[in-house]
């Protein structure tokens, strides 16, 4: 008996837990977002980074998202508020995310997991673009800024990398 390849499954990275808004907003402040820039956000869950950037930095947003349920949730909200000129969600896995376009992108995974994306942002992001990780910092990168934000009795963390030029 012989077993068929089975297709790779998308790696699912983090759980779903939403950010406070005032995390939300202070780690596009730290990003520097200005408007018409293009945000990504990598496992953007029920969309709030989405929302806030279109809605108070003037930026066009781009989601992906594992979960149907939180991609159609994200959908819906973005729908509902007339948003779909400016944001949209992409079902799928974060690796196969087209990242070339993109000025900031948005994080909320884990360590491990932002180690593991990492080779997919050093060859996507173009020189300039920064990443910004809320809570978890990316191995083998030196923050530009780290923040500290108390919200509910609870300290976050904001890390800002930005990208240099290609090494040859």
């Amino acid at each position: 008996m012989t077993l068929a390849a089975q297709p790779m499954e998308p790696q699912r990275l983090a759980p779903f837990v939403p950010s406070p808004a005032q995390i939300i907003e202070r780690m596009l402040e730290a990003a520097n977002v200005k408007p018409g820039e293009i945000v990504v956000d990598l496992g953007c869950g029920d969309g709030r980074i989405l929302i806030t950037a279109v809605q108070k930095f003037g930026a066009k947003a781009v989601g992906v998202e594992l979960n149907p349920k939180l991609a159609k949730e994200a959908s819906e909200m973005i729908a509902r508020l007339g948003l779909q000129s400016h944001a949209r969600v992409v079902r799928g896995d974060i690796f196969g995310a087209d990242l070339t376009q993109a000025d900031v992108v948005t994080l909320y995974l884990t360590t491990g997991s932002n180690e593991k994306l990492r080779p997919k942002l050093e060859s996507s992001l173009r020189p300039g673009a920064r990443v910004v990780s809320h809570d978890y910092g990316i191995r083998g990168w030196n923050p530009v800024d780290v923040q500290e934000v108390f919200v509910h009795n609870r300290r976050h963390k904001i890390y800002l990398y930005e990208i240099g030029p290609r090494k040859n």
